[in-house]
């Protein structure tokens, strides 16, 4: 008898809700990236002005609490 029987396989309650929400709205994975796009994929990132930014920081002492 195989351990893992494919015929009866187990479908969590999770993946049965997410997978009957998506056939009752199709559109939702495009409304997901759009309202992504629309919150986080704004800035252009230039990477001379980040690798000045990182080249130009003053490197801070290994215990900072010591006065000398």
């Amino acid at each position: 008898m195989p351990l893992f029987n494919k015929q009866a396989s187990y479908v969590s309650e999770v993946t049965r809700f997410i997978t009957e929400l998506k056939q009752s709205h199709p559109t939702l994975e495009a409304e997901q990236l759009a309202g992504r796009a629309r919150l986080w994929d704004k800035q252009k990132i230039d990477l001379e002005e980040m690798r000045r930014t990182q080249e130009s920081r003053v490197k801070q002492k290994a215990y900072v609490y010591q006065s000398e």
